[in-house]
């Protein structure tokens, strides 16, 4: 069944994932959401620049094709990373299929994945936590400051583009047009590491230092679907994963500690807690 016609289907069904989460993790109406967002940027230089910083760089990751493209790079590192992992994504694939499952994650890669970012600012400035508000911020241009220059310079293809794996890509029994309308967003190449492991994860560490149980559990379960998803549909290499994962954790830890955040080891918040 085909649930993405279009890159316009992909926006709509991201908005709408967006006010359904702002409202499950702040559990205010969505307009007070937006109100309180747009108050944040107004009270806080701080955050209005740092918000500004993570969209230029996710910015420059656009550009990052073109500038691809520019240097000519002609080496690729996928049949080394294939020789590390073997037959891993394709043993995936052999045990878990069916169409709900593959709309279920198709789902949760293209639009869960996107609106937990969003979500992530309107619920905690909505609920006061502008420090966390900052963490999202930083950690989110971590991620990317240090996966760009991979995408450059260490070139994986996708698994499902490498013949000798042997995987399918499942992405295009829901979304058709994948290929033509997505791809521009994210090269072939561009898996190593896997900033869809990594700013899942980073979402839901991140999380589990707010003090906001329900979202820190939705964010954990999340990220757990969307790793999940890498390789279900044949998109990821394990070995990305792993990348991902560390990248995480130094990207949310780093986001912490810039926003002034004291790091805890609990994962799972007791409660609700307000920084300033």
């Amino acid at each position: 069944m085909v649930l993405f016609q279009s890159m316009q289907t992909v926006t709509l069904w991201t908005i709408v994932t967006v006010i359904v989460l702002v409202w499950f993790g702040s559990r205010r109406q969505p307009l007070a959401v937006a109100g309180a967002f747009l108050r944040s940027l107004w009270t806080s230089r701080s955050f209005l620049i740092a918000l500004i910083a993570m969209v230029l760089i996710l910015m420059v990751n656009g550009m990052e094709l073109t500038l691809e493209k520019m240097l000519q790079i002609n080496w690729d590192f996928t049949s080394n990373i294939h020789q590390l992992e073997g037959q891993f994504v394709y043993s995936v694939q052999q045990i878990f299929n069916h169409p709900l499952l593959t709309q279920f994650v198709s789902f949760f890669y293209i639009v869960v994945f996107q609106a937990l970012i969003v979500a992530s600012l309107g619920i905690y400035t909505t609920n006061g936590n502008i420090r966390m508000a900052h963490a999202v911020c930083y950690a989110i241009m971590i991620n990317y400051i240090v996966a760009i220059p991979f995408y450059l310079f260490f070139p994986v293809n996708e698994v499902w583009s490498y013949a000798p794996a042997g995987v399918s890509f499942r992405m295009l029994e829901v979304f058709p047009n994948f290929e033509v309308q997505y791809r521009a967003f994210s090269g072939i190449d561009n898996c190593f590491p896997s900033l869809h492991t990594s700013i899942s994860v980073t979402v839901a560490l991140l999380a589990s230092q707010s003090g906001n149980r329900r979202w820190a559990i939705f964010t954990a379960a999340s990220a757990i679907i969307i790793v999940f998803s890498i390789f279900y549909l044949g998109i990821h290499w394990l070995t990305d994963m792993l990348a991902g994962t560390v990248l995480a954790m130094v990207a949310s830890w780093v986001g912490l500690k810039l926003a002034g955040v004291q790091p805890k080891l609990s994962l799972l918040p007791d409660r609700q807690k307000t920084f300033s």
